[in-house]
């Protein structure tokens, strides 16, 4: 007959088990990550912009389809998008910024290589100061419709 773990035991062996699946988790994120910019973007940039780049306006976060090719063809809208918060706060390296801004722009961009992002780019315009990203995007925006370039709705105070 089978007989249960003492209570110390049975602590640890289930602590034992949580570590185990964490790590696995945390290792299959690690090779993900090691992917490539798809594994990336779908790690670091679903959450908010969804697998399909749709986004959800009503939270701020804009869509990338017919909007984000604009925006990486501009020079301002290229600083713009290295201080996103998604971007700040993605703990990805310079090489993998440039990545995943490549793919993003591959996906739902024109896919043009020539406004792919070096990894030599995205290190200056991440070290630009930009105090206010709200206010830098509305400029942008602004200038840009005076072009008559229109982008994504952004509801942000």
């Amino acid at each position: 007959m089978f007989s249960p773990l003492p209570r110390p035991l049975s602590i640890l062996a289930k602590g034992l088990g949580l570590g185990l699946v964490l790590g696995l988790f945390v290792g299959q994120s690690a090779a993900w990550a090691e992917r490539g910019p798809r594994a990336n973007y779908l790690l670091r940039c679903s959450g908010c912009h969804g697998q399909d780049g749709t986004g959800l306006v009503k939270a701020g976060i804009p869509p990338f389809p017919n909007f984000v090719a604009p925006l990486i063809a501009d020079d301002e809208g290229r600083t713009y998008v290295m201080h996103v918060p998604g971007v700040v706060a993605s703990g990805l390296t310079d090489s993998e910024i440039a990545s995943v801004m490549n793919y993003v722009s591959d996906t739902w961009g024109t896919g043009d290589k020539a406004a792919h992002f070096t990894v030599e780019e995205v290190t200056e315009r991440r070290a630009r100061p930009v105090p206010d990203i709200v206010t830098y995007r509305r400029a942008i925006v602004k200038r840009l419709g005076k072009e008559g370039i229109e982008l994504a709705e952004y509801p942000w105070p």
